[in-house]
């Protein structure tokens, strides 16, 4: 079993991901897909006169602010176009893919934060009616069962909480809890660089390999959105998976690459 999660940001290679799951899925493997979609919610929120807000915890993690209207904007984009755009992409090349949120059937269930705590100007804040949430749990029985009945399940990132609300989750972090949830052997997280750079963005500076107990010295390296990516990292191999590998999604058979350890891989 590989848990593919295809970043949101620009430049990641749609086609070739999706050229490559249908190879894999020929060769008898197991695949589940989980996406993201920063990029694209971002340009559309702009466009419909809601522009994000990014914010900062305590602990230097930045992560989308999302009230209402924008976890509205962000549905519309991941589960809707984003979603669909990708399952049919599949299906083009043969791949019976299932196309879902975290939100059906309750495929991921979260808490809530209805209230986080920001650093913003030097200042501590604490920000209300916020709809992100933490996966707590994962309904590996549904995934079974679709792909049992021959489905590939891509899912978007989207969890019901414990109240019934609809909540943003992070996608990383979303791809290791299902990684671990299905006992998967590697969790491949895809994006627009090569991996893990000591010296963002000197691609030069890439470090190939991370053990387990490196990692939170690599939360030291990381910028950015490769923070998340490094806390996913460390709580996959947590719940049993074997591999995590960081790998460039720009490229021609961008799958293939990174199960060859093309990339940061950390076991």
């Amino acid at each position: 079993m590989i848990v593919i999660k295809i970043g949101g940001a620009a430049g990641v290679n749609f086609d070739a991901i999706c050229q490559d799951v249908a190879a894999l899925l020929k060769e008898g493997q197991r695949v589940i897909l989980v996406h993201g979609g920063s990029a694209e919610t971002n340009e559309i929120s702009e466009k419909l006169g809601r522009p994000p807000r990014f914010v900062t915890n305590e602990s230097g993690f930045t992560s989308r602010y999302t009230d209402r209207e924008t976890l509205e904007i962000f549905a519309m984009v991941t589960a809707g176009r984003i979603n669909t755009l990708l399952v049919e992409r599949l299906q083009k090349g043969g791949v019976n893919a299932f196309g879902l949120s975290g939100v059906d059937g309750r495929l991921m269930l979260a808490k809530r934060k209805d209230a986080i705590r920001i650093v913003e100007n030097g200042r501590k804040r604490i920000l209300r009616d916020d709809y992100t949430g933490k996966i707590e749990q994962v309904n590996a029985g549904l995934l079974e069962l679709l792909m049992n009945a021959g489905l590939m399940p891509v899912i978007a990132p989207l969890a019901i909480s414990l109240e019934g609300d609809v909540v943003n989750v992070d996608a990383d972090r979303a791809a290791a809890m299902v990684a671990g949830a299905v006992k998967a052997e590697q969790l491949l997280l895809l994006t627009n660089v090569p991996g893990l750079m000591r010296k963002f963005p000197d691609e030069s500076t890439l470090m190939p390999h991370i053990p387990k107990n490196g990692l939170e010295q690599a939360l030291a390296f990381a910028e950015g959105r490769m923070k998340k990516k490094v806390l996913g990292a460390s709580e996959a191999l947590d719940l049993g998976v074997k591999k995590v590998v960081f790998a460039d999604g720009r490229i021609d058979h961008p799958v293939y690459s990174a199960l060859a350890g093309k990339g940061t891989v950390i076991e």
